[in-house]
């Protein structure tokens, strides 16, 4: 639902990651991308809404004042909405990646 709510809003490279078993604070991470510091703003309130009328309230927003890199937390699901320069600087996607299989 989240990620589906990302991509009506127009999000970029929307990626999921699969956190289970890898942490405790999480099951799944989503991170995406918006045009501006505006575009950020606008889809974290779009997710927090369609997370209120799903009936699941986010329990933490981070980050909106800016809207650089906005995280939501909602419970099992992490969401990480970020310009695309922020999200290049930071590379996110690549710290929870798995590592590579040893060469046989």
């Amino acid at each position: 639902m989240i990620a589906a709510t990302l991509d009506d809003n127009k999000a970029e490279e929307i990626v999921t990651i699969d956190l289970a078993g890898k942490c405790s604070f999480a099951d799944v991470m989503i991170v995406a991308s918006g045009r501006s510091q505006r575009h950020v703003a606008a889809l974290a309130n779009h997710v927090a809404e369609a997370l209120k009328k799903a009936g699941t309230p986010a329990l933490h927003i981070e980050g909106r004042e800016t809207a650089d890199w906005v995280l939501l937390d909602a419970g099992d699901v992490v969401v990480h909405l970020f310009r695309p320069e922020v999200r290049q600087f930071y590379n996110i996607e690549k710290m929870w990646a798995l590592p590579a299989a040893p060469d046989a």
